[in-house]
């Protein structure tokens, strides 16, 4: 007689719940259609997803003692940045987290008293054009103020827009998918296993099951797997459709997809959890949408997918930083555009990790079978 096979058994239920999923309209929207749509609205109506927080660098040689770089260090617009190394500015440049080097000094030649200027690379292309009119306005303010409407500070332009070297261009897409990409996992993965595994329990199926020899913990595989390869699917196919219809940077290429797959899989490990819990909690239909809601909605809105969490305000950036959508938007762009390697995002991938010890212990507890 013929030995049983569980693992025969649990890929007929991925083969079947496979099948299924793509058969669903819900799933597809969610998964495929929503993320394009919102790359299209935020990535080339909506802007530079958010009011920016422009970080600085000074120059080793720049004046402090003055009444410009006093509002710059006060100013909730501009954040100056300190590194331990000119290696360290230089990469911050080349990646795109810094936006400028300002310098300023006086004038030797004594009126105007002072004179400004900043370097930058074309990876800050979306962002310094968007500084200057912030210390402009500053250095107007100061005339006006302080010097009766005297010029004081004189922007050196021989410097304004010199790069370092030419490297990529940073785009909004470059933040935008990502974030997409992350909403994509997190709705399919809270939504999609909450609704999935009630049905299954409320129709009986797993019941069913139970009839027969294969294993709870197969059962549990087999559906998960068939969401896990669904997903896969779905992350490749908005990864290369960013790169080839958009521009998506990527920047080690194949390398870089394989890494950012590696993310995407952690971060829907962990949001499949959120749904089974979800799935546990739920009594009825109804009552799935708002277990849901509660959480995923905070981290669509705080978890910086739309926004950069910089552009929040300091109180609600803690709370932004705990979420572990935050954390697997930040290793995506990290990956994507800066060239990090999955060894230089582990503090992201480690608070992941230890956010799907707590959920699977949660899980666990309110998981129902029947």
């Amino acid at each position: 007689m013929k030995q049983y096979s569980q693992v025969t058994a649990m890929l007929a239920i991925t083969r079947a719940s496979l099948k299924s999923i793509f058969r669903s309209p819900s799933a597809v929207i969610f998964s495929f259609v929503f993320p394009f749509v919102f790359i299209l609205v935020f990535g080339f109506i909506g802007g530079n997803g958010g009011a920016p927080v422009f970080k600085i660098a000074l120059d080793k040689n720049c004046d402090t003692s003055n009444a410009l770089y006093d509002s710059i260090k006060t100013s909730n617009r501009i954040k100056i940045i300190q590194f331990s190394s000119d290696k360290e500015l230089r990469r911050s440049l080349e990646k795109g987290k810094l936006t400028a080097v300002l310098n300023i000094q006086k004038n030797a030649d004594s009126f105007p008293p002072y004179r400004y200027n900043i370097k930058s690379t074309t990876a800050s292309n979306d962002k310094w054009p968007q500084l200057m009119p912030v210390l402009n306005n500053m250095v107007n303010t100061i005339s006006n103020q302080q010097y009766a409407n005297r010029p004081v500070y004189a922007l050196d332009k021989s410097d304004y827009t010199k790069d370092i070297e030419t490297i990529r261009e940073y785009r909004t897409i470059d933040f935008i998918l990502p974030g997409q990409l992350g909403f994509s996992l997190l709705s399919s993965g809270v939504f999609g296993v909450a609704f999935m595994f009630f049905n299954l329990r409320s129709t009986l199926v797993l019941k069913r099951f139970f009839a027969t020899p294969i294993s709870r913990t197969h059962i549990i595989l087999g559906e998960g797997l068939a969401r896990v390869i669904f997903q896969m699917i779905t992350a490749i196919v908005i990864i290369l459709a960013g790169h080839y219809f958009f521009k998506f940077t990527l920047i080690n290429g194949i390398e870089t997809l394989l890494e950012m797959l590696v993310l995407s899989f952690i971060g829907l490990v962990i949001f499949m959890g959120l749904g089974f819990i979800v799935s546990g909690l739920a009594t009825s239909d109804s009552t799935i949408p708002p277990f849901a809601n509660l959480l995923t909605l905070p981290q669509f809105l705080l978890g910086g997918t739309f926004f950069s969490v910089e552009a929040f305000p300091k109180w609600l950036q803690p709370i932004s930083n705990i979420l572990p959508l935050t954390h697997l938007n930040t290793a995506m762009r990290a990956v994507a555009f800066e060239g990090q390697s999955l060894w230089e995002v582990r503090d992201e991938i480690g608070i992941m990790l230890i956010w799907g010890v707590v959920v699977y212990a949660v899980a666990v507890k309110v998981f129902k079978w029947e």
